[in-house]
């Protein structure tokens, strides 16, 4: 049974910086695409970063330059740091997994993941 575990989240102030982290198990982590995902109340979820088993990333042009997705397959812990934050960055952080069955930039606009977290929240006062 797969499931997700999301924490770090927290409350900053703008310009700020968190790392969130998502703990994986039930299944073979070094094999599966992962991602970030976000949804601020009223607005639809979307698509913050991804990664898949080669290494691969894609970001939406809201945080290139401002955020990194990384994983550490030892652990089975995917990570986003996220750097010089925003107001707009407050949302809900999801973290998903699939396995990988698109190119990487396809998995995360298309949110093409099934498998989901709890999420945790982020916070950030200008």
């Amino acid at each position: 049974q797969v499931q997700l575990v999301e924490s770090g989240g927290g409350s900053v102030q703008s310009g700020g910086s968190l790392r969130l982290s998502c703990a994986a198990s039930g299944y073979t982590y070094s094999s599966y695409c992962m991602g970030w995902f976000r949804q601020a109340p009223g607005k639809e979820r979307e698509g913050v970063a991804a990664i898949d088993s080669d290494g691969s990333t894609s970001y939406a042009d809201s945080v290139k330059g401002r955020f990194t997705i990384s994983q550490d397959n030892a652990k089975n812990t995917l990570y986003l740091q996220m750097n010089s934050l925003k107001p707009e960055d407050t949302a809900m952080y999801y973290c998903a997994a699939e396995s990988c069955l698109a190119t990487i930039t396809n998995m995360m606009w298309g949110s093409l993941f099934g498998y989901w977290g709890q999420g945790t929240q982020v916070t950030v006062s200008s």
